[in-house]
């Protein structure tokens, strides 16, 4: 179905197809200087000595647990509320999932209950910051210095947030961030890892190349796998970096747009995201009771809304009977309105005014 205001919108009018004409002509196509200059830049920006590019940022995730040393019959702990993609990247590598509930308010992982899920075969734990949202890091690093278990952030929501340490996904062991189409900048597919550690940094690049550190005097160090960038897409990520500070400033815009036209509404609210504090919300997320009924509502108005994804302890694969119950209340409730960096303001307004309609 067509809509006149889609939930997302974004844009590749920045010099994308200038710079991917560029690279081809240069015969820039696989791995190759465009792939570390994007990494380099990355690394600048988030001020960290090292940065690895791959395929996705669920392969970000699972090359950062490979990396730390993850194998079969060891737990991970993960919240209940992410993109599934978190707790497949453990799965993949014959892990069990332990799952935890989120805070009340916060879809985030409530680090008040982590602790009780820690057992001795627990090696990792791999807070999300869901739309931009700071996990509680302090706590988190410090229940993983306790314990002796790695922290390895999901941040592919989170490119530009911060906190008061800094950028979010550059916080503990292996912080690990998205290229995808709905993100703040995209290369249509791709993801990164970000570390300070050098020996993890070594291990990433191996990993990233079938297990070699030098493809010309290839040698089989490890084992590892073909997860290399390109340089075409590459062209595209330095020339989106370039417009990421405006794209925060304007979702940003969106946000506090949305929090003023919503405010008068007792059927629906604007999950909160700490702008003062540096969060950049990627997505304007809310909870309606009537979320299905107001979902239809809107697209008769050709304004799409999207329902959350359910909870992962839905997935039944994980063997999960526990009860989330501040989890539940996001899966069963919550809803995606339009947003994105390219998402006029005019449309923001028209959707405020259709909300207004509901009752």
């Amino acid at each position: 179905m067509q809509f006149n205001i889609s939930w997302w919108r974004t844009s590749f009018n920045n010099g994308e197809a200038a710079a991917i004409a560029d690279a081809l002509a240069n015969e820039h196509v696989s791995q190759g200087p465009l792939v570390k200059e994007l990494e380099q830049q990355l690394a600048d920006y988030l001020g960290v000595p090292y940065v690895v590019t791959t395929t996705s940022g669920s392969m970000a995730l699972l090359m950062s647990l490979w990396g730390a040393g993850i194998k079969s019959g060891d737990e991970v702990i993960i919240p209940n509320r992410t993109w599934i993609a978190t707790a497949h990247a453990a799965l993949m590598l014959g892990a069990k999932v332990k799952l935890v509930d989120v805070e009340s308010g916060r879809p985030i992982i409530d680090v008040n209950k982590i602790e009780s899920a820690i057992t001795d075969k627990t090696k990792a734990i791999m807070p999300v910051h869901m739309c931009g949202r700071a996990a509680n890091m302090h706590e988190i690093n410090g229940l993983a210095a306790k314990h002796n278990i790695k922290v390895i952030e999901d941040a592919a929501q989170a490119l530009g947030s911060c906190n008061d340490i800094g950028y979010l996904g550059t916080q503990s062991d292996m912080g690990c961030f998205s290229f995808s189409v709905a993100k703040v900048i995209s290369t249509g597919q791709g993801g990164f890892i970000a570390t300070r550690n050098k020996a993890y940094y070594e291990s990433l690049i191996k990993i990233r190349t079938q297990g070699v550190g030098d493809i010309i005097k290839a040698d089989w160090e490890q084992p590892g796998f073909n997860f290399r960038f390109t340089d075409i897409l590459a062209a595209i990520g330095i020339q989106q970096l370039k417009v990421l500070p405006e794209r925060l400033e304007k979702l940003k815009q969106i946000y506090t747009l949305y929090a003023e036209g919503l405010s008068t509404l007792d059927f629906i609210d604007l999950i909160p995201v700490n702008l003062e504090a540096g969060e950049a919300p990627v997505y304007i997320e809310a909870l309606c009771d009537r979320r299905d009924e107001l979902i239809k509502f809107m697209q008769h108005r050709s304004i799409q809304c999207r329902p959350f994804y359910p909870d992962l302890n839905n997935a039944k694969y994980f063997n999960d009977s526990s009860v989330y119950p501040e989890s539940k209340i996001y899966g069963e409730n919550g809803l995606y309105l339009p947003s994105g960096p390219e998402q006029p303001l005019s449309n923001i307004q028209k959707v405020i005014e259709s909300l207004k309609q509901f009752i």
